[in-house]
């Protein structure tokens, strides 16, 4: 118990902790003073900071909540958490919704084991965030073109379709992005501290190229909001109408370029006798990894297809979903990895190593421990070694340090 220290604990620290703890969980404070023999005024006071926690009592509170003592006074808890942030911008919302409070919870818990990761396997995430861009001083969509151009000019990313757009934020920015369950009317969330870095939680039971656009949403907010906390909510202008605005329209210049999409509807265009057809359209929205009515929609802004062809297409009840099946277009694929790959690549590495139990590995996978042992096993990345015709596997440590002496 090298990292604990129940004197030196925050009570107001620990407090909010338990509180987020117990909210995660499900459980009422009514439960957990029954659980713990207390009157429900006693967990209130504890939640407040107000009255300090007991070794014991820790110890019990932290079994009921399904988290390790280190998570409450260990070093990890001197994290500064996401929560207090969400309930500040986002206080309409949540007191509308209280259970919308869970994906804010479960984004910081997830950004926490994230760091826990890498501070037992002593790697921290690498950050290349540019400053934040100035979006004041002129009109929103050309702020949007502004800042969508610049990132891309610095990610050098050129002007084409972005298929892998969570592995390049992941690897070469340094942002935490996870994908889970969350309520329908949520696309995603942002929040960025010091402590934790620039976290982004993704709706998983929505669509991909939902999902791709509320990745670039959210990134948006990340480069032009960041020290504000947001809930995206469909179908809400929850918060400022014209910081929404401006975000979906960087959206849709960071995915779809002027440059880009003009000069690959141009080739479609020369190269059909007849025109862009309809099958054209789905194919290049499935290229750009975004829905048929986001491209259509940005081609009539950019004035390559007739104003208001959306809107005839939906009076003629096209259908998206059969159109792309016609094609063999699968865009309501549910998506596999809910965390990074270098987050399972560092929780695997800390079980073989022995830093983790199959039971802390699995709680940190939020899975079963046979289907834990799995992906540890599957993680191994094995490669193929040829020797006079014989070919054996070679199990890999892809966490292991390279250097020339």
């Amino acid at each position: 118990m090298e990292d604990l220290d129940f004197d030196q604990a925050d009570p107001r620290v620990l407090g909010q902790r338990l509180q987020e703890a117990r909210r995660i969980t499900g459980h009422t404070q009514q439960v957990v003073a029954d659980e713990m023999g207390f009157a429900r005024t006693t967990i209130v006071a504890i939640e407040k900071g107000e009255r300090k926690v007991s070794p014991n009592e820790l110890i019990r509170l932290a079994k009921l909540y399904h988290r390790s003592i280190s998570h409450f006074v260990g070093r990890r808890a001197i994290t500064q958490g996401f929560v207090a942030q969400f309930r500040s911008n986002e206080r309409q919302a949540l007191e509308a919704k209280p259970e919308w409070e869970q994906v804010a919870l479960e984004l910081q818990q997830r950004a926490e084991d994230y760091v826990e990761l890498e501070r037992l396997a002593d790697a921290p995430l690498t950050r290349t965030y540019p400053p934040t861009y100035e979006t004041t001083g002129g009109a929103w969509d050309q702020v949007a073109i502004d800042v969508a151009t610049a990132e891309r000019n610095r990610l050098g990313l050129g002007d084409g379709p972005l298929g892998n757009l969570r592995e390049r934020l992941d690897a070469e920015v340094g942002i935490r992005i996870f994908y889970y369950p969350m309520p329908s009317k949520i696309a995603g969330a942002f929040a960025y501290n010091e402590d934790l870095g620039a976290c982004i939680g993704i709706n998983s039971n929505h669509p991909r190229d939902r999902r791709q656009w509320s990745l670039a949403h959210e990134f948006g907010h990340f480069l032009m909001h960041r020290f504000q906390a947001e809930i995206t909510i469909l179908e809400s202008r929850h918060i400022s109408a014209s910081k929404e605005r401006l975000t979906d329209s960087f959206s849709e210049n960071f995915l779809m370029p002027a440059s880009g999409l003009n000069r690959r509807f141009s080739e479609i265009h020369r190269s059909s006798p007849k025109g862009v057809t309809l099958a054209d359209i789905v194919g290049l929205a499935d290229l750009y990894r975004v829905s048929v009515q986001a491209l259509v929609l940005r081609l009539e802004t950019l004035r390559r297809l007739p104003a208001g062809t959306w809107k005839r297409l939906v009076t003629e009840g096209f259908e998206v979903r059969k159109a792309q099946e016609l094609l063999g277009i699968d865009a309501a694929s549910p998506i596999e990895d809910g965390f990074p790959a270098r987050y399972s690549a560092l929780a695997t590495g800390a079980f073989r190593r022995g830093d983790l139990s199959e039971g802390q590995l699995a709680k940190f996978l939020r899975t079963d421990r046979l289907s834990a042992r799995t992906i540890a096993e599957t993680l191994q990345h094995r490669i193929q070694s040829e020797h006079e015709g014989d070919f054996t596997d070679i199990e890999m440590d892809l966490l292991q340090t390279i250097g020339s002496k």
